[in-house]
């Protein structure tokens, strides 16, 4: 019987893989047969990250990408391109969120660089890595958005507003890239041990108001995350396109 999860062959691009659910996602993917492309700001992290999975006998590199800048879109699309000639898998996973209080306390700095990397960077993200995609045949773009694009959590405003946009755009590429044999899904985490969450994770007061919502009763680990990814990433979920998977330990239950 074949392989549903089988990645041998692919090349995937996860952004935001230095560190956290990102580093999950590429760990994972690379352990089922992927070429990950480890991308993130900065070279030094990627790389360590990109090292390790070699160390392990798996294939990955290392390309740095500040999504929220289009010429760098532009530059590691065209490295992908020289180098690999094909990208199977579009993982989004770099996010922003520089602020964390009121929204009525919302700066303008920090309302352009959320919108600049959630949503901008996710759309030319994946309108890239689609152009490809339609000139191949076909390929899978997965975005981590968040159980706040459902529900917005508290003080975090336009983090929610922007990871709203993400499942909306993801149902919108999905309907308009279907036909070109590209499926489009969504990771939505919930409180996840990340350093992307610490205001969260280490506010006690916080916590334990959020354990108190989780009926599994604690934080998830950035692993628990990646097995979704696999799923949507991989043939087992070949009749899967425009869906939305929460993993949120029961939050929203």
């Amino acid at each position: 019987m074949k392989d549903l999860f089988d990645l041998t062959g692919k090349i995937a691009l996860v952004t935001g893989a230095s560190r956290g659910i990102g580093e999950s996602i590429a760990r994972l993917l690379a352990s089922r047969g992927a070429h990950v492309i480890v991308s993130s700001r900065k070279i030094d992290a990627c790389q360590a990250v990109a090292d390790s999975i070699i160390d392990d006998g798996h294939k990955a590199s290392a390309f740095a990408c500040h999504v929220g800048e289009m010429d760098q879109i532009d530059a590691i699309f065209e490295h992908i391109k020289s180098e690999f000639g094909q990208i199977d898998i579009l993982v989004n996973n770099a996010a922003a969120n520089p602020y964390y209080g009121h929204i009525l306390d919302t700066d303008l700095a920090a309302f352009d660089k959320t919108v600049e990397v959630n949503i901008r960077g996710y759309f030319f993200m994946s309108m890239a890595a689609g152009k490809m995609m339609r000139e191949q045949g076909g390929g899978v773009i997965l975005n981590t958005a968040s159980v706040n694009g459902l529900v917005a959590g508290d003080k975090q405003g336009i983090y929610s507003i922007t990871k709203a946009a993400v499942i909306s755009m993801t149902k919108a590429f999905a309907k308009e890239c279907g036909p070109l044999n590209i499926r489009v899904n969504a990771l939505l985490p919930g409180l996840t041990d990340t350093k992307f969450a610490s205001a969260l994770t280490t506010n006690d007061k916080v916590l334990k108001m959020a354990l108190h919502a989780i009926p599994l009763g604690r934080v998830a680990h950035p692993d628990e995350m990646a097995g979704t990814v696999l799923y949507l990433v991989s043939d087992a979920s070949s009749y899967t396109t425009g869906a939305t998977i929460v993993v949120d330990g029961g939050m929203l239950a």
